[in-house]
């Protein structure tokens, strides 16, 4: 394992600590097993993080376990920190439970939190000012004294500091007296603002002469700006969280804070060669926590990287470094053009290169005239990419469609005795074949999409691989009613990628069938399967019209 240090404020290295598993899991809506944290530290160690922060031993069962579990992790470049606070007043360090839940943990560094605000000292505690210094210092010696290296949390610090600035300083020197080796500066509530944090840390770096960390909270947005403003002044500390996940507003979000620290401050927080890992961390945290990813995060979101405006992408065909100010690569990203009602045809050049698609010449214009007109309908192509696909594939002259649906019917109702139902019957020519057929669903967009596979699996196997992951609807203009144009957006998923079709209609089953049918015809193309193999293929002779009773 790698031997973490403190560092002085003229070095160029920042050390990274990671409080997902504790400070994260305050979220509203986040709540993680023991095992769910045992995969985060791993990944995290695997990234080259500094500092793991595993949770409170003191405060709940959960956290006993996870660190008890925690003693087989093989970490090679992190180490594992247990937070927990001050001793209790009128007590020792040695009686104190939270104190020895810290030393039972085993963790080798302890995290430990105290009181810098003289209004919680007194309101809060109900203890002195002196007394406060005292459960500070003799806190920190005596997990000193049991082989753990200690971070001090000043907690409240800079407002604190604003209150009270020369006690604020006597909790920090009764910190360092106690052999703490980082001292971080918190902005608990998260209402710092960037030039207040920077002169107040600047300050602090240059009274006390010793290693400073900072840790932010995003109540006013800023919590990456301060972050940063306090590194500039001499902190080599960070604190945070992947995805900016905590309590109230969040924690100072790494995934910014990392590759800002690399890429514009010029200094180190990672081993070389991490950072390019950075998307693939950030979206695999949020899928344990089962939080929904932010497509517009700053360097790792989905968008971060996306051109819309058609000026914008005609002038990344010529240098990407006119509208985007790092490479994608960088922190495990890429570049993506959006096309729209906005775009020109530059965009569809670029789409089409994107997905592979080879237009011809002049096909880009009348894609893109098409693109404009469906969108005046409702259609938005912005996140259907593989609708877009379809559209440019559909314009060559040698495309094949792999089906075409004739006919179909859907009815829904209820059945006494048995609650509702729905049923769909469609009629599919595949070639010469004429395939007709019937299902049940739980709905009747399942019962469509069971009547479609139903029908093509036959012929196309294939298209068992070809998974519906999310369907989304969205009214354009309610004040039409129940007359209103839907948009319905499907997310769909095979081994090798995940794709989004759209489609748009004042009739909501219209609107889905269409973003249905692209999503299963854009699966078999990802499949490799074209279509002119499956019509040589021999079939059945009840193929030819397979009516079936209703699925179940």
């Amino acid at each position: 394992m790698t031997k973490q240090s403190p560092e002085g404020p003229d070095s160029k290295l920042v050390r990274v600590y990671d409080t997902t598993l504790r400070d994260g899991t305050q979220r509203e809506g986040i709540s993680l097993t023991v095992q769910d944290k045992l995969k985060i530290a791993r990944r995290l160690d695997a990234f080259g993080i500094g500092f793991i922060e595993g949770g409170w031993p003191g405060s709940n069962p959960k956290d006993v376990e996870f660190f008890e579990r925690a003693r087989d992790l093989e970490l090679k470049t992190s180490l594992l920190a247990a937070f927990g606070s001050t001793r209790r007043s009128k007590s020792s360090p040695e009686e104190d439970p939270s104190t020895k839940a810290l030393i039972d943990a085993e963790a080798p560094v302890c995290t430990i939190f105290g009181k810098t605000w003289n209004l919680h000292v007194t309101e809060v505690l109900r203890t002195s000012l002196d007394d406060n210094l005292l459960m500070i210092e003799s806190t920190v010696a005596y997990l000193v004294s049991e082989g753990r290296r200690v971070i001090y949390d000043a907690e409240h610090f800079y407002d604190g500091y604003a209150a009270d600035a020369a006690y604020a300083m006597e909790t920090l020197k009764a910190a360092v007296r106690g052999g703490a080796e980082v001292i971080t500066l918190c902005d608990t509530n998260g209402g710092g603002v960037p030039w207040r944090i920077e002169q107040a840390t600047r300050e602090v770096v240059a009274a006390i002469n010793h290693p400073v960390g900072i840790h932010a909270h995003d109540d006013t947005g800023c919590a990456v700006a301060n972050s940063l403003a306090a590194i500039r002044a001499g902190a080599r500390q960070v604190q945070g969280t992947i995805n900016g996940y905590g309590e109230r507003c969040g924690n100072a979000n790494l995934t910014i804070l990392m590759p800002n620290i690399e890429l514009k401050l010029g200094l180190s927080c990672l081993p070389d060669g991490r950072l390019k890992d950075l998307a693939h961390l950030s979206n695999f945290v949020a899928e344990i926590a089962n939080v929904a990813p932010d497509h517009h995060m700053a360097y790792v979101g989905r968008s971060a990287f996306s051109h819309k405006g058609g000026i914008h992408v005609a002038a990344m065909r010529r240098n990407t470094s006119s509208y985007q100010h790092v490479e994608p690569e960088l922190v495990g990203n890429a570049m993506r053009v959006v096309v729209s009602e906005l775009s020109g045809r530059a965009n569809v050049l670029s789409k089409a290169e994107e997905m592979g698609v080879k237009v011809e010449s002049g096909a880009e214009l009348e894609a893109l005239q098409a693109i404009k007109e469906a969108e005046a309908n409702g259609l938005s192509y912005e996140s259907a990419e593989a609708s877009v696909a379809l559209l440019l594939m559909r314009r060559k002259p040698d495309y094949v469609s792999y089906f075409r649906v004739l006919d179909y019917q859907v009815m829904s109702g209820q059945r006494q005795g048995s609650g509702p139902y729905a049923e769909a019957v469609v009629k599919i020519q595949v070639g010469s074949q004429i395939l007709h057929t019937a299902a049940e669903g739980t709905g009747p967009v399942s019962a469509l999409d069971v009547a479609l596979r139903k029908a093509l699996a036959p012929v196309y196997p294939a298209i068992h691989g070809v998974h519906l992951a999310d369907y989304k609807v969205r009214i354009l203009d309610g004040s039409h009613g129940t007359g209103s144009i839907t948009r319905v957006l499907i997310d769909s998923r095979t081994e090798s990628k995940e794709f989004t079709t759209v489609g748009a209609s004042a009739n909501i089953i219209e609107a889905s069938l269409q973003a249905l049918l692209d999503s299963l015809e854009y699966g078999l193309v990802d499949s490799g399967i074209r279509p002119s193999d499956a019509l040589q293929a021999p079939t059945s002779s009840n193929l030819t019209r397979a009516s079936s009773s209703p699925a179940s």
